[in-house]
């Protein structure tokens, strides 16, 4: 399984212990729903505006989100995909998990990690739509983060 990992923004510092923390959650996420060996997820760090755009541009809803995910594996499987297992993109606004992580009071990291969890579910077919997705997909991502030692406090 493989993590590719761009950041594409510069207001908040991304350094090598928070890609490393992301790497860990969706590998974590992908090996806890069994995917394959050559399963592949990207995840993209940007700013508000960015992710502002992409929200209104994908999902007609013009403001600014903390996580979106690109699923490549909706419908029919493609023919001959072979080894290769490419789920999509994961896109987090690296400000508002700072944000937010302050907001909630449990910091960036923590932020950052269930972001992470919860955009790599969404790649794999979890939703939020009614209460029972919302539990199980809370349940998921809590799981995740409580295997590496980043459970509610």
């Amino acid at each position: 399984m493989e993590v590719i990992i761009s950041n594409m923004q510069e207001e908040v510092p991304f350094n090598g212990d928070l890609e490393g923390l992301v790497e860990r959650v969706a590998l974590a996420v992908m090996a806890s729903e069994g995917c394959r060996e050559g399963a592949e997820v990207s995840v993209l760090i940007t700013g508000d505006s960015y992710i502002r755009d992409l929200n209104s541009r994908y999902r007609g809803i013009d403001s600014s989100t903390d996580v979106l995910s690109f699923a490549l594996n909706e419908g029919d499987p493609m023919p001959d995909a072979g080894e290769e297992d490419l789920l999509g993109d994961v896109v987090i606004s690296l400000p508002t998990a700072v944000r937010q992580g302050e907001e909630y009071g449990h910091g960036l990291g923590r932020e950052l990690a269930y972001l992470t969890a919860h955009g790599v579910l969404h790649l794999l077919g979890y939703d939020h739509d009614d209460e029972v997705g919302r539990a199980a997909m809370r349940d998921k991502e809590e799981a995740a983060l409580g295997a590496l030692g980043m459970g509610k406090g």
